[in-house]
């Protein structure tokens, strides 16, 4: 089943894993991990060049409003590094330092440096996306995305772009929906 989103035509995912970071394409084959159908997300090859929100909104005729963002936070907790990862419209801004930390119970969260987050997630930066995220890391998940019809997000690398239902977002394993996250 093929859909399509702005100027993007989108085929099942997991039919399509040469476009997916392998801890994605892991993910959406898994059972365990991924219990929907496969079909429920989909996968379009983009330019990597215009992978960042605005170009790719852009180019593609993509609503700010139908794209969301994954941001990767890390905080310290008695001396153990916690991360996870922020999932927020494009039109907004994940509010890290307010409700954000106070989900992963840190005293201090911020932006994870590139490296960390690439190393960690063993993604592309500028593609990473909430599904096949380390199992121990909460994905706080904006209830505006888990409202949303469908969301366009990172694929894990740069060269394509996931789309889905935001409560299929929504359920992924360890996703956790937050009031206000996005402001």
């Amino acid at each position: 089943m093929t859909f399509t989103i702005g100027k993007l035509e989108f085929r099942p995912a997991a039919s399509q894993p040469g476009l997916l970071a392998a801890p994605v394409a892991a993910a959406l084959t898994d059972p365990a991990w991924w219990p929907r159908p496969a079909e429920d997300v989909g996968v379009s090859e983009i330019d990597p060049d215009l992978a960042d929100t605005a170009a790719f909104c852009e180019r593609y005729a993509v609503s700010p409003a139908e794209s969301a963002n994954c941001v990767v936070i890390a905080g310290k907790r008695e001396g153990e590094i916690r991360f996870a990862a922020c999932v927020v419209l494009a039109t907004t801004r994940a509010d890290v330092n307010g409700v954000a930390r106070r989900a992963l119970d840190v005293r201090k969260a911020s932006f994870a440096a590139t490296d960390l987050a690439v190393a960690e997630t063993s993604m592309e930066y500028g593609g990473i996306t909430p599904i096949g995220l380390p199992s121990q890391w909460p994905v706080l998940v904006d209830a505006a995305v888990a409202a949303a019809g469908a969301v366009v997000i990172g694929s894990g690398v740069r060269r394509s772009k996931l789309a889905l239902a935001g409560q299929t977002l929504a359920d992924i394993p360890g996703a956790v929906i937050i009031e206000g996250l996005g402001r």
